[in-house]
């Protein structure tokens, strides 16, 4: 089995906070399997869109997010989570060759 594949760390434009004490302020993503994909569409996902990304996220981020925090994330911190999904699902120059 390979090593995972992480994101950049995401800096956060807004913190979540999370608890009285606790606030979020980087996230770090991992590439996906293929079961943590299932009920989404990769045109979806590739694409950005909003609904696929706000699923997805929770199943690889870390820490781990939940929906409602993703949800309420800033709008660039959303879009930096699904530009970082987007580039996991690109194939590399490696992988085209046969």
């Amino acid at each position: 089995m390979s090593k995972p594949t992480y994101s950049d760390k995401l800096v956060l434009e807004q913190p979540i906070p999370r608890g009285d004490k606790n606030t979020i302020t980087e996230i770090t993503l991992r590439k996906p399997a293929a079961g943590e994909l299932r009920g989404l569409k990769l045109a979806d996902l590739i694409n950005g869109d909003v609904n696929a990304t706000i699923r997805l996220v929770p199943r690889i981020s870390q820490p781990t997010l939940t929906e409602q925090e993703v949800s309420a994330l800033d709008v660039a911190d959303l879009l930096g989570c699904a530009d970082a999904i987007a580039g996991f699902l690109q194939k590399t120059a490696g992988s085209l060759e046969a």
